[in-house]
């Protein structure tokens, strides 16, 4: 057999193994998003509807929080022991966390304990995916031949929407095959459980491979780095380039990410009321179209340069994002869209009596003032709504041509009100919504399906365009002796942080003002900011050879 021959053989399989390892990894961290849903109301119960929700986004959103820590502990010994041992324990770690989250008992069964175990849990999956990209990034990089690592590294860059769409295609196929109530009281927990088969394919893939060699020869030569944190982060030379790498580029990416694949899945699910089965199989159709392009970008990236595709994508999401999803509810639920138009709701009330509409810790009912008493039911029906200001001492809900007065529970005009009337009002309310036209739920036949995924696929070709070229230009900016560490740390940085919290920001976002669009600012501002600062400070990397020492 030729040299080529050979050469191409190994380097087919250290990208399908690589992948194939981080695709389950990404399949465990990803079920929890998938069912945020249902784990808001097995674990958080004890809260209202609305902040269950956003407590449930908040513990997804901690698996991220930590994911720099895992990149700074497992980035270290990366650069130190190797970069193979190294992601073999963050998936071991991994895919324990996600197995144990499926025999966990529900808050009914032990409280408080369940949502604290859970959180938990989180924390540790997120510590070993902050060391697991990193690793295989860097893996797939170091054996990919001059001019290609664009190409190579696209293939890793696959694996996070890879393992969205298997995690997506276990969920639809539990709840098809045993239905929707039997899949909200238990089946929920066989994606979880199904994961431990997983980590054992993983492991054993994971294991036929080799030490990069590029980490080999400089092992060899004895130049790999004692103290890679200090290497990394305790110069200004290096540290600057880490945060022009998070601001220039990262940031933007994660936002993007997170907004094209799982902020449009909750907004389908949460706001436009459309049922999570068929959200899941929109999301999934947009995905397998969308997903070649990670490899398009990649490959295009070895011919124009990371910096032009993925800046080119942060400013056509910020350009395009409301648009898009303002499509998304008139294709997906237009009644709402219809009755948003013809019969907006405007919530009339003194400002200094109304609260911020997320309670953290649960204790909040919003009865204590007809300001809260409007808003809290108009945002637990999932009902778009503006705030006019007024001097009064009670609350007025105009729906349409329609007007409901609500007086004050704890004092003034109509203080004769109290807890007990409060219902009597939501129900005003709701039969005030339901005359305009509010649906409860989204109607499967008059949904645009084939609009739904054009649309949705628009935001994943958005992903594929910052995401396809990120692994190699992250490899490509940092030396050799601490690419582990250094690109680690604003990677998970970008996507723990600034990408991770995304969902619970904008939720508690529109929570907040009513309005299902305010939540997109916070992915438009930091894809401007990633705009701005790429454009001035990030440099062009796709021309460099990484066995250099130099950044």
């Amino acid at each position: 057999m030729t040299a080529p021959a050979v050469a191409g053989r190994n380097e087919r399989k250290v990208i399908v193994a690589s992948s194939l390892g981080t695709v389950f990894e990404w399949y465990d961290f990803y079920l929890y998003g998938l069912l945020a849903t249902v784990i808001s109301a097995k674990f958080f119960s004890g809260v209202n509807e609305t902040t269950g929700f956003i407590l449930a986004l908040g513990a997804f959103a901690a698996g991220f929080a930590v994911r720099p820590f895992g990149a700074l502990v497992f980035g270290r010994l990366g650069d130190v022991v190797g970069r193979k041992y190294t992601f073999l324990v963050t998936m071991g770690l991994m895919g324990l966390s996600t197995f144990a989250v499926g025999l966990l008992p529900s808050y009914a069964s032990i409280g408080v304990a369940a949502p604290v175990i859970l959180v938990l849990l989180r924390l540790v999956q997120g510590l070993a995916l902050g060391g697991e990209y990193g690793g295989a990034a860097t893996y797939v990089a170091e054996h990919a031949p001059e001019g290609k690592r664009g190409l190579f590294t696209s293939w890793i860059q696959t694996t996070a929407t890879l393992g969205l769409f298997a995690a997506l295609l276990i969920v639809i196929g539990i709840r098809t095959a045993i239905g929707e109530t039997a899949f909200a009281e238990w089946g929920w927990r066989l994606p979880f459980l199904v994961s431990i088969i997983l980590l054992g394919v993983s492991l054993w893939i994971r294991l036929q491979l080799a030490e990069s060699p590029v980490y080999q020869k400089m092992k060899e030569e004895g130049t790999t780095s004692k103290a890679p944190f200090s290497e990394a982060f305790g110069t200004w030379r290096n540290l600057r380039v880490v945060l022009i790498v998070l601001l220039g580029a990262v940031a933007g990416q994660a936002v993007v990410w997170y907004t094209g694949q799982f902020y449009a899945l909750f907004f389908l699910e949460k706001t436009l009321k459309v049922d999570g089965a068929t959200a899941n199989i929109l999301i999934a159709i947009a995905l397998v179209i969308g997903t070649p392009f990670f490899v398009i970008f990649g490959w295009l990236s070895d011919k124009i340069g990371r910096k032009k595709i993925i800046l080119a994508g942060c400013a056509l999401a910020a350009l395009t994002y409301f648009p898009v999803f303002h499509a998304l509810t008139g294709a997906a639920n237009p009644a709402l869209a219809a009755a948003q138009a013809s019969a907006p709701v405007t919530v009339v009330a003194d400002p200094a009596t109304c609260s911020f509409q997320f309670d953290p810790i649960g204790r909040n009912k919003f009865d204590r003032t007809a300001c809260d008493v409007a808003k809290s039911y108009l945002a637990k029906a999932g009902v778009p709504y503006v705030s006019r200001a007024a001097a009064n001492d009670w609350a007025e809900v105009v729906i349409g041509d329609r007007t409901i007065t609500i007086f004050n529970p704890q004092g003034g005009i109509g203080a004769g009100m109290n807890a007990a009337a409060i219902p009597g009002r939501q129900a005003e309310m709701k039969a005030a919504l339901d005359a305009a036209g509010y649906p409860a739920k989204a109607d499967p036949a008059a949904m645009n399906k084939p609009l739904i995924v054009a649309l949705l696929f628009w935001l994943v070709l958005l992903v594929t365009a910052v995401y396809g070229p990120i692994a190699a230009l992250l490899v490509e900016i940092f030396p050799t002796r601490i690419r582990y560490t250094a690109m680690s740390l604003p990677y998970h940085i970008g996507n723990g942080w600034f990408g991770g919290f995304l969902p619970t920001i904008a939720f508690a976002m529109v929570a907040a003002t009513g309005d299902i669009y305010y939540g997109l600012w916070y992915p438009i501002g930091v894809a401007v900011l990633t705009l701005v600062v790429g454009l001035l400070f990030l440099p062009e990397t796709f021309r460099r050879r990484i066995d250099d020492s130099a950044t």
